[in-house]
């Protein structure tokens, strides 16, 4: 019995399957498990997409969470262990999404549920290469769904967004 009782003590580890969505997919799911979390626990995210890792790690650094474990399973898939951030306050990271290659309106579905997801103070940097994407984001933010803070061109038709959810301020 004592140690059921230190088994309902622990905290829990949270699982979350995302074999066969290809990226920023798995990622997107990540944060929406962990934004609920309370701080310090984990997160296990299994993943068969190759770029999970690097955007994973990327996205950890920004907003403050740590990447503990990387573990493989049964060759194409892996499992990486995501503790939550231990401070009280939103981190004011930036967060990544990198849709170079991706038709539109893609990028701006994606961002639209990233965003939505993200914590006050947070920059949602889309990085995109559609053409159509600067008239798309210009759209999108003048009718007041999102914020843009700033817009670059990095090389020809290579665009850089930074975003805010509307009323998220920086501080």
């Amino acid at each position: 019995m004592a140690a059921g009782q230190a088994k309902m003590n622990a905290p829990s580890t949270i699982r979350l399957d995302t074999s066969g969505l290809s990226c920023p997919l798995p990622l997107l799911g990540a944060k929406k498990l962990l934004d609920d979390l309370p701080n310090g626990q984990h997160l296990v995210l299994i993943s068969d997409c190759p770029g999970t890792g690097d955007d994973l790690r990327d996205w950890a650094a920004a907003t403050g969470h740590e990447v503990i474990a990387v573990e493989p399973i049964n060759g194409r898939r892996v499992a990486y262990t995501i503790r939550r951030r231990q401070s009280a306050e939103p981190s004011r990271g930036s967060v990544v999404l990198d849709l170079r290659g991706v038709a539109c309106p893609g990028p701006i579905v994606e961002a639209r549920r990233l965003l939505r997801a993200m914590q006050p103070g947070e920059v949602l940097v889309l990085i995109s290469n559609c053409p159509s994407a600067p008239a798309d984001v210009a759209s999108w933010t003048a009718d007041g769904a999102a914020r843009l803070l700033d817009r670059f061109e990095p090389s020809p038709g290579e665009f850089e967004f930074y975003l805010s959810a509307v009323g998220a301020q920086a501080q």
